[in-house]
């Protein structure tokens, strides 16, 4: 890799202060109102987001973390920013798919629904601002998440592509690629030297149910895994030298919510030597992510990261239990390989999941102590 594999990491977002929510709402509207759904450009706003940005940064330093974010405190959520930034592209949370998440109380929250109803084009970065206010603030490594691009296509299909715009999808991914990559190098240009893609439509892909659901939309979910793949790699082919880049593999977390269950199994081959990326962020909290089997596929080049601290619960998890279940995985890839994280974020949306900033700080806090022990 071209930084250190850091033994305890996390995977970006973090909880924010109710009185930053407070104020999101106050000055864009309630959280479905349409300025309150992609970037904004109110300035009030973006000098409190300055000031707990410092804050959190200076929480994970304290903590002890190496790899640090600005916790996704600038975002509505953590992928629409970035795809409402392309143009020929409209979202709705209403919920379009016809599917739906879940949480540990059985109520139910609906997938939001993508359009693309002209030609996606880049217009200028979603990231890089923010980035630059983040190395500005930290002496370790500023780390930038977004979405991958497989979330476009997922929450559209090809009924919610315009055929006036893409006759012929394989000018969509042409397009989204090549969006993709002005990304990446808005972003090498300005220094950065981690990224972290937040992948969905691939875990998806081990669920039963959502392959049921995508036959009955005529697609065959292994082909698909094909294209998303495909995809990835052309993006991220021409990151600028010395860039690493990780990918995060996520049933859903949203507010405390997942939308899908299954082992890595039927994606792990092409996930994991069919994607040229560096490391892998891979949930594994609870049984809806299966066993490790499916790791000893992971080539030996490749890091791991274990994401066994869960996010979705107030709940500390035990260091002993940590560690026995790390030493589990490394019956299947060697442990030199491994790295541990929460399996999520802690605030896909700015919301966020239902834990406390204190039960954020013990969970970040057990990950490197755990980290330590096991590594050195």
């Amino acid at each position: 890799m071209s930084t250190p594999r850091f033994r305890a990491d996390h995977v970006g977002s973090l909880k924010r202060p109710e009185a930053l929510q407070k104020a999101r709402e106050e000055l864009l509207g309630p959280h479905d109102a349409v300025r309150n759904l992609g970037a904004h450009d109110n300035e009030e706003l973006k000098r409190l987001e300055d000031r707990y940005i410092r804050d959190v940064v200076g929480l994970q330093e304290t903590i002890g973390l190496q790899s640090i974010t600005d916790g996704e405190f600038r975002r509505r959520t953590w992928w629409t920013d970035l795809v409402l930034n392309l143009e020929g592209i409209s979202v709705t949370m209403a919920g379009a798919s016809g599917l739906s998440g879940v949480d540990h109380e059985g109520r139910r929250r609906p997938l939001p629904g993508v359009t693309v109803h002209g030609k996606i084009r880049w217009r200028r970065s979603a990231t890089v601002d923010a980035f630059t206010f983040l190395r500005n603030v930290t002496r370790r490594t500023p780390k930038v998440t977004m979405p991958a691009p497989p979330i476009v296509h997922y929450f559209s299909g090809r009924e919610g592509i315009a055929k006036t715009a893409y006759p012929d999808l394989a000018a969509f991914w042409d397009d989204l690629v090549g969006a993709y990559r002005m990304e990446f190098q808005a972003l090498g240009d300005a220094g950065c030297t981690y990224v972290q893609m937040d992948e969905c439509m691939i875990a998806f892909l081990c669920d039963p149910k959502h392959r049921e659901w995508l036959h009955s939309r005529g697609q065959d979910p292994d082909r698909l895994l094909g294209t998303y793949a495909d995809a990835i790699n052309r993006v991220i082919g021409g990151r600028p030298p010395g860039m690493t880049v990780a990918m995060h593999l996520c049933r859903g977390n949203m507010s405390g919510h997942w939308f899908a269950e299954g082992g890595y199994e039927p994606v792990a081959d092409t996930l994991f030597n069919g994607i040229d990326v560096d490391a892998y962020f891979l949930e594994y909290d609870s049984p809806r992510a299966g066993t490790y089997e499916p790791l000893r596929l992971v080539p030996k080049h490749k890091a791991l990261v274990l994401g066994l601290v869960s996010t979705k619960t107030p709940t500390l998890e035990s260091a002993d239990d940590l560690k026995r279940r790390i030493g589990e995985a490394s019956r299947y890839v060697a442990l030199d390989q491994l790295c541990l994280s929460p399996q999520c974020g802690f605030s896909s949306n700015y919301i966020g999941n239902p834990v406390t900033i204190d039960d954020q700080k013990r969970k970040l806090g057990l990950v490197v102590e755990v980290a330590r022990e096991v590594w050195g």
